[in-house]
Protein backbone atom coordinates (compact mmCIF):
# COMPACT_ATOMS: atom_id res chain seq x y z
CA UNK A 1 0.00 0.00 0.00
CA UNK A 2 1.02 3.46 -1.21
CA UNK A 3 1.88 6.10 1.56
CA UNK A 4 -0.22 9.60 1.33
CA UNK A 5 1.31 12.22 -0.35
CA UNK A 6 1.06 15.93 -0.53
CA UNK A 7 1.76 18.32 -2.96
CA UNK A 8 1.77 22.11 -1.77
CA UNK A 9 2.26 25.05 -3.66
CA UNK A 10 4.07 28.05 -2.03
CA UNK A 11 0.48 29.97 -3.12
CA UNK A 12 -1.49 28.05 -0.31
CA UNK A 13 -2.81 24.80 -2.90
CA UNK A 14 -2.34 21.38 -1.34
CA UNK A 15 -2.77 18.59 -3.40
CA UNK A 16 -3.53 15.18 -1.95
CA UNK A 17 -1.31 11.88 -3.90
CA UNK A 18 0.55 8.95 -3.16
CA UNK A 19 4.40 8.32 -2.77
CA UNK A 20 6.06 6.45 -5.21
CA UNK A 21 9.76 6.03 -5.36
CA UNK A 22 11.65 7.60 -2.24
CA UNK A 23 9.52 8.19 0.15
CA UNK A 24 10.53 11.59 2.08
CA UNK A 25 10.20 15.16 1.73
CA UNK A 26 11.96 17.81 -0.86
CA UNK A 27 11.37 21.12 -1.70
CA UNK A 28 12.05 22.36 -4.79
CA UNK A 29 10.79 25.14 -8.06
CA UNK A 30 7.65 23.33 -9.69
CA UNK A 31 7.85 23.29 -13.35
CA UNK A 32 5.70 20.95 -16.03
CA UNK A 33 7.14 19.12 -18.94
CA UNK A 34 4.75 18.28 -22.15
CA UNK A 35 6.64 15.61 -23.57
CA UNK A 36 4.61 12.09 -24.41
CA UNK A 37 7.31 10.21 -23.95
CA UNK A 38 10.96 11.09 -22.93
CA UNK A 39 10.68 10.35 -19.09
CA UNK A 40 14.18 9.20 -18.77
CA UNK A 41 15.64 11.78 -20.90
CA UNK A 42 13.68 13.92 -18.52
CA UNK A 43 15.07 12.55 -15.20
CA UNK A 44 18.61 12.75 -16.34
CA UNK A 45 18.60 15.72 -17.99
CA UNK A 46 20.55 17.60 -15.42
CA UNK A 47 18.69 20.98 -16.64
CA UNK A 48 16.62 20.01 -14.14
CA UNK A 49 18.66 20.56 -11.62
CA UNK A 50 16.77 21.91 -8.24
CA UNK A 51 13.24 21.17 -9.80
CA UNK A 52 10.32 19.42 -9.06
CA UNK A 53 9.14 17.68 -12.68
CA UNK A 54 5.74 17.21 -13.02
CA UNK A 55 4.73 15.13 -16.13
CA UNK A 56 1.41 16.93 -18.40
CA UNK A 57 0.93 13.33 -19.87
CA UNK A 58 -1.18 10.83 -17.80
CA UNK A 59 0.46 7.57 -18.11
CA UNK A 60 4.46 7.43 -17.51
CA UNK A 61 6.96 4.73 -17.32
CA UNK A 62 5.17 2.51 -20.03
CA UNK A 63 8.57 1.13 -21.28
CA UNK A 64 10.04 0.72 -18.33
CA UNK A 65 13.80 2.13 -17.76
CA UNK A 66 16.51 1.91 -20.58
CA UNK A 67 19.69 2.59 -19.60
CA UNK A 68 20.86 3.25 -23.17
CA UNK A 69 18.27 6.28 -23.51
CA UNK A 70 19.75 8.22 -20.06
CA UNK A 71 21.03 11.56 -20.78
CA UNK A 72 23.38 11.08 -18.14
CA UNK A 73 25.61 7.55 -18.42
CA UNK A 74 25.43 7.27 -14.42
CA UNK A 75 21.35 7.55 -14.44
CA UNK A 76 22.08 10.72 -11.63
CA UNK A 77 18.67 12.14 -11.35
CA UNK A 78 18.97 16.17 -10.82
CA UNK A 79 15.33 17.02 -10.42
CA UNK A 80 14.53 17.39 -6.43
CA UNK A 81 10.95 15.18 -7.08
CA UNK A 82 8.78 13.89 -9.65
CA UNK A 83 4.71 14.19 -10.29
CA UNK A 84 3.00 11.98 -12.78
CA UNK A 85 -0.80 11.27 -12.63
CA UNK A 86 0.08 7.56 -12.79
CA UNK A 87 2.65 5.45 -13.11
CA UNK A 88 2.98 1.89 -15.04
CA UNK A 89 3.97 -1.00 -13.04
CA UNK A 90 3.79 -3.45 -15.22
CA UNK A 91 6.17 -2.15 -18.33
CA UNK A 92 5.81 -3.67 -21.71
CA UNK A 93 9.59 -3.32 -23.63
CA UNK A 94 11.90 -6.38 -24.71
CA UNK A 95 14.56 -3.38 -23.80
CA UNK A 96 13.10 -2.71 -20.26
CA UNK A 97 15.39 -3.16 -17.28
CA UNK A 98 13.08 -2.36 -14.10
CA UNK A 99 10.47 -0.17 -13.55
CA UNK A 100 10.19 4.00 -12.66
CA UNK A 101 9.28 2.85 -9.31
CA UNK A 102 12.80 0.95 -8.47
CA UNK A 103 14.25 3.42 -10.27
CA UNK A 104 13.59 6.36 -8.43
CA UNK A 105 14.33 4.81 -5.06
CA UNK A 106 17.93 3.34 -6.21
CA UNK A 107 18.25 7.37 -6.96
CA UNK A 108 16.49 8.26 -3.85
CA UNK A 109 13.76 10.66 -5.35
CA UNK A 110 10.94 10.70 -4.00
CA UNK A 111 7.82 11.03 -6.33
CA UNK A 112 3.79 12.00 -6.31
CA UNK A 113 1.46 9.70 -8.56
CA UNK A 114 -2.64 10.02 -8.00
CA UNK A 115 -3.24 14.14 -8.20
CA UNK A 116 -4.49 16.22 -10.55
CA UNK A 117 -1.62 17.15 -12.76
CA UNK A 118 -3.93 18.58 -15.05
CA UNK A 119 -5.18 21.27 -12.21
CA UNK A 120 -1.46 21.99 -11.39
CA UNK A 121 -0.62 22.63 -14.87
CA UNK A 122 -3.51 25.43 -15.05
CA UNK A 123 -2.02 26.99 -11.92
CA UNK A 124 1.34 27.13 -13.48
CA UNK A 125 0.59 28.26 -16.81
CA UNK A 126 -2.06 30.71 -15.09
CA UNK A 127 0.35 32.09 -12.11
CA UNK A 128 4.14 31.10 -13.14
CA UNK A 129 6.58 28.87 -11.72
CA UNK A 130 6.52 28.48 -7.99
CA UNK A 131 8.27 26.81 -5.68
CA UNK A 132 6.56 23.91 -3.97
CA UNK A 133 7.01 20.79 -1.32
CA UNK A 134 6.22 17.55 -1.02
CA UNK A 135 5.78 15.82 2.26
CA UNK A 136 3.57 13.60 4.19
CA UNK A 137 2.38 16.14 6.71
CA UNK A 138 0.33 19.03 6.45
CA UNK A 139 0.34 19.85 10.27
CA UNK A 140 2.07 23.29 11.04
CA UNK A 141 3.30 23.81 7.04
CA UNK A 142 6.13 26.11 6.97
CA UNK A 143 5.46 28.54 4.17
CA UNK A 144 8.28 30.59 4.50
CA UNK A 145 10.17 27.86 4.06
CA UNK A 146 9.16 27.38 0.82
CA UNK A 147 8.67 30.80 -0.45
CA UNK A 148 12.66 31.16 0.12
CA UNK A 149 13.67 28.04 -2.00
CA UNK A 150 15.92 29.51 -4.35
CA UNK A 151 18.41 27.28 -6.92
CA UNK A 152 22.02 28.10 -5.97
CA UNK A 153 25.46 26.94 -7.75
CA UNK A 154 23.19 25.01 -9.97
CA UNK A 155 26.17 24.84 -12.63
CA UNK A 156 28.87 23.87 -10.21
CA UNK A 157 27.10 21.02 -9.18
CA UNK A 158 25.72 19.39 -12.04
CA UNK A 159 28.99 19.84 -14.03
CA UNK A 160 32.23 17.18 -14.48
CA UNK A 161 35.39 17.69 -12.64
CA UNK A 162 38.24 16.94 -15.53
CA UNK A 163 39.01 17.16 -18.69
CA UNK A 164 38.07 13.85 -20.51
CA UNK A 165 38.52 12.59 -24.57
CA UNK A 166 35.76 10.90 -26.43
CA UNK A 167 36.77 9.64 -29.78
CA UNK A 168 34.72 9.96 -32.43
CA UNK A 169 32.63 7.12 -34.85
CA UNK A 170 32.32 7.93 -38.67
CA UNK A 171 28.11 7.44 -38.83
CA UNK A 172 27.98 10.34 -41.16
CA UNK A 173 30.80 11.63 -43.40
CA UNK A 174 33.92 11.78 -41.76
CA UNK A 175 35.46 14.90 -40.58
CA UNK A 176 37.92 14.53 -38.07
CA UNK A 177 37.64 17.71 -35.83
CA UNK A 178 38.42 18.21 -32.28
CA UNK A 179 35.91 20.05 -30.12
CA UNK A 180 35.90 20.95 -26.65
CA UNK A 181 32.64 20.74 -25.01
CA UNK A 182 31.98 22.78 -22.14
CA UNK A 183 30.03 20.84 -19.31
CA UNK A 184 27.72 23.45 -17.83
CA UNK A 185 25.24 19.92 -17.07
CA UNK A 186 24.98 18.87 -20.87
CA UNK A 187 22.68 16.10 -21.85
CA UNK A 188 24.29 12.80 -23.01
CA UNK A 189 23.20 12.89 -26.33
CA UNK A 190 25.11 15.72 -27.45
CA UNK A 191 27.83 14.58 -26.85
CA UNK A 192 27.20 11.97 -28.70
CA UNK A 193 25.93 13.32 -31.85
CA UNK A 194 29.39 15.07 -32.12
CA UNK A 195 31.05 11.78 -32.02
CA UNK A 196 28.76 10.58 -34.21
CA UNK A 197 30.14 12.89 -36.77
CA UNK A 198 33.53 11.66 -35.97
CA UNK A 199 35.00 14.73 -33.48
CA UNK A 200 37.24 13.41 -31.27
CA UNK A 201 35.30 15.65 -28.05
CA UNK A 202 37.00 17.13 -25.22
CA UNK A 203 34.54 17.17 -22.45
CA UNK A 204 35.87 20.41 -19.99
CA UNK A 205 34.12 21.45 -16.59
CA UNK A 206 32.17 24.73 -16.39
CA UNK A 207 35.09 26.53 -15.38
CA UNK A 208 37.82 26.52 -17.87
CA UNK A 209 39.41 28.72 -19.52
CA UNK A 210 40.56 30.80 -22.48
CA UNK A 211 44.28 29.43 -21.93
CA UNK A 212 43.47 26.03 -20.94
CA UNK A 213 41.73 25.77 -24.05
CA UNK A 214 43.99 27.15 -26.27
CA UNK A 215 46.64 24.49 -24.93
CA UNK A 216 44.17 21.69 -26.05
CA UNK A 217 44.14 23.77 -29.93
CA UNK A 218 40.76 22.58 -30.70
CA UNK A 219 39.00 23.26 -33.92
CA UNK A 220 35.90 24.31 -32.23
CA UNK A 221 33.86 25.01 -28.82
CA UNK A 222 30.48 23.81 -28.13
CA UNK A 223 28.86 25.65 -24.83
CA UNK A 224 26.31 23.10 -23.66
CA UNK A 225 23.19 23.10 -21.87
CA UNK A 226 22.60 23.27 -18.23
CA UNK A 227 20.18 24.72 -14.96
CA UNK A 228 19.52 27.63 -13.20
CA UNK A 229 19.27 31.48 -13.88
CA UNK A 230 21.97 32.58 -16.62
CA UNK A 231 22.88 35.88 -14.94
CA UNK A 232 22.95 34.34 -11.91
CA UNK A 233 25.91 36.42 -10.15
CA UNK A 234 27.95 32.86 -9.50
CA UNK A 235 27.46 32.76 -13.07
CA UNK A 236 30.17 35.55 -13.31
CA UNK A 237 33.32 34.03 -13.84
CA UNK A 238 31.91 31.29 -16.40
CA UNK A 239 30.40 34.57 -18.38
CA UNK A 240 34.33 36.85 -17.99
CA UNK A 241 35.52 33.11 -19.14
CA UNK A 242 33.19 33.18 -22.27
CA UNK A 243 35.11 36.92 -23.61
CA UNK A 244 37.83 35.65 -23.31
CA UNK A 245 37.10 32.26 -25.49
CA UNK A 246 35.18 34.19 -28.08
CA UNK A 247 38.80 36.46 -28.61
CA UNK A 248 40.29 32.98 -29.49
CA UNK A 249 38.27 33.51 -32.77
CA UNK A 250 37.73 29.56 -32.69
CA UNK A 251 34.12 28.59 -34.31
CA UNK A 252 31.61 28.50 -30.95
CA UNK A 253 28.08 26.63 -31.01
CA UNK A 254 25.97 27.35 -27.92
CA UNK A 255 22.64 25.32 -26.56
CA UNK A 256 20.38 26.05 -24.78
CA UNK A 257 22.32 27.50 -21.34
CA UNK A 258 25.27 28.04 -23.36
CA UNK A 259 22.69 30.03 -26.00
CA UNK A 260 22.01 32.24 -23.07
CA UNK A 261 25.45 32.55 -21.45
CA UNK A 262 27.43 33.22 -24.96
CA UNK A 263 24.38 35.68 -25.15
CA UNK A 264 25.03 37.51 -21.30
CA UNK A 265 29.04 37.73 -22.78
CA UNK A 266 28.15 39.81 -24.89
CA UNK A 267 26.58 42.31 -23.25
CA UNK A 268 22.89 41.36 -24.03
CA UNK A 269 20.12 40.66 -21.47
CA UNK A 270 18.32 37.19 -20.14
CA UNK A 271 15.06 37.16 -17.95
CA UNK A 272 12.52 34.66 -16.70
CA UNK A 273 10.25 32.96 -18.44
CA UNK A 274 6.55 32.78 -16.97
CA UNK A 275 6.50 29.08 -16.81
CA UNK A 276 9.39 28.41 -19.18
CA UNK A 277 9.85 25.93 -22.58
CA UNK A 278 9.67 22.01 -21.48
CA UNK A 279 8.39 19.55 -24.20
CA UNK A 280 9.30 18.12 -27.29
CA UNK A 281 6.28 20.20 -29.10
CA UNK A 282 7.68 23.82 -29.42
CA UNK A 283 7.78 25.56 -32.70
CA UNK A 284 10.35 27.66 -34.37
CA UNK A 285 10.85 29.33 -37.25
CA UNK A 286 14.24 30.03 -39.23
CA UNK A 287 13.82 33.66 -39.78
CA UNK A 288 16.03 32.72 -42.43
CA UNK A 289 13.91 30.70 -44.39
CA UNK A 290 10.59 31.05 -42.71
CA UNK A 291 10.67 26.95 -42.38
CA UNK A 292 9.35 25.92 -39.14
CA UNK A 293 10.95 23.29 -37.19
CA UNK A 294 9.14 21.30 -33.70
CA UNK A 295 11.84 21.31 -31.58
CA UNK A 296 12.43 19.29 -28.07
CA UNK A 297 13.51 22.18 -25.34
CA UNK A 298 13.86 22.70 -21.58
CA UNK A 299 14.36 26.27 -20.07
CA UNK A 300 13.23 28.90 -17.79
CA UNK A 301 14.94 31.69 -18.82
CA UNK A 302 15.05 33.47 -22.46
CA UNK A 303 17.64 36.20 -24.24
CA UNK A 304 15.79 39.82 -24.62
CA UNK A 305 15.41 40.20 -28.35
CA UNK A 306 15.38 44.00 -27.95
CA UNK A 307 18.87 43.64 -25.65
CA UNK A 308 20.75 42.16 -29.02
CA UNK A 309 23.30 44.60 -30.46
CA UNK A 310 22.55 44.35 -34.52
CA UNK A 311 25.86 45.81 -34.82
CA UNK A 312 27.33 42.45 -32.72
CA UNK A 313 24.53 39.97 -34.12
CA UNK A 314 21.51 39.50 -35.06
CA UNK A 315 18.11 36.89 -34.27
CA UNK A 316 18.31 34.23 -36.39
CA UNK A 317 15.27 31.45 -34.45
CA UNK A 318 12.33 32.54 -32.95
CA UNK A 319 9.18 30.65 -31.46
CA UNK A 320 6.21 30.52 -33.21
CA UNK A 321 3.99 31.04 -29.89
CA UNK A 322 5.51 34.15 -27.82
CA UNK A 323 7.81 34.96 -30.16
CA UNK A 324 10.94 34.80 -27.79
CA UNK A 325 14.26 34.46 -29.40
CA UNK A 326 15.34 31.11 -29.80
CA UNK A 327 18.65 31.51 -31.40
CA UNK A 328 21.45 33.82 -32.89
CA UNK A 329 23.54 34.09 -35.50
CA UNK A 330 26.73 36.39 -34.50
CA UNK A 331 28.30 39.06 -37.23
CA UNK A 332 32.23 38.74 -38.47
CA UNK A 333 32.93 35.67 -36.07
CA UNK A 334 32.10 32.26 -36.49
CA UNK A 335 29.79 31.66 -33.48
CA UNK A 336 26.34 31.21 -33.46
CA UNK A 337 23.80 29.70 -30.70
CA UNK A 338 20.26 28.17 -30.78
CA UNK A 339 17.89 27.96 -27.77
CA UNK A 340 16.34 24.50 -28.26
CA UNK A 341 18.81 21.16 -28.52
CA UNK A 342 19.08 20.32 -32.63
CA UNK A 343 17.76 16.57 -33.02
CA UNK A 344 19.69 13.64 -34.49
CA UNK A 345 17.83 14.61 -38.18
CA UNK A 346 19.82 15.92 -40.64
CA UNK A 347 17.32 15.88 -43.45
CA UNK A 348 14.14 18.50 -44.51
CA UNK A 349 12.60 17.97 -41.46
CA UNK A 350 15.10 18.12 -38.83
CA UNK A 351 17.74 20.90 -36.96
CA UNK A 352 20.73 18.91 -37.17
CA UNK A 353 21.70 20.70 -39.82
CA UNK A 354 22.87 22.91 -36.93
CA UNK A 355 25.89 20.82 -36.40
CA UNK A 356 26.27 20.32 -39.74
CA UNK A 357 26.61 24.01 -39.87
CA UNK A 358 29.27 24.17 -36.66
CA UNK A 359 31.60 21.63 -38.41
CA UNK A 360 31.44 23.78 -41.46
CA UNK A 361 32.44 26.71 -39.99
CA UNK A 362 35.20 24.38 -38.65
CA UNK A 363 36.14 23.24 -41.95
CA UNK A 364 36.45 26.79 -42.98
CA UNK A 365 38.74 27.95 -40.46
CA UNK A 366 41.11 24.87 -41.28
CA UNK A 367 40.98 26.08 -44.85
CA UNK A 368 42.02 29.65 -43.97
CA UNK A 369 44.87 28.60 -41.86
CA UNK A 370 46.11 26.02 -44.24
CA UNK A 371 45.72 28.64 -46.93
CA UNK A 372 48.99 30.07 -48.52
CA UNK A 373 50.37 33.55 -46.80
Amino acid sequence: MSKPAYLILENGRIFEGKFFGAEREAVGELVFTTGMTGYLETLTDKSYFGQIVLQTFPLIGNYGIISEDLENPSGQIAASAYIVKSWCEEPSNFRSEGNLDTFLKSKNIPGIYGIDTREVTKIIREEGVMNAKITDNIDNIDFDEIKNYKITNAIENVSCKNISQFVGSPLHEPCKYKVVLIDYGMKESIKQKLLDRNCDVFVAPYNTTAEQIKKINPDGIVLSDGPGDPADENNLEIINNLKEIIKLNIPIFGICLGHQLLALANNFKTQKLKYGHRGANQPVKDLSTGRVYITSQNHGYEVVTESIDESIARLSFENVNDKTCEGIEYINIPVFSSQFTPDDCDSFFGTGFLFGRFIENMKIREEDNNAPR
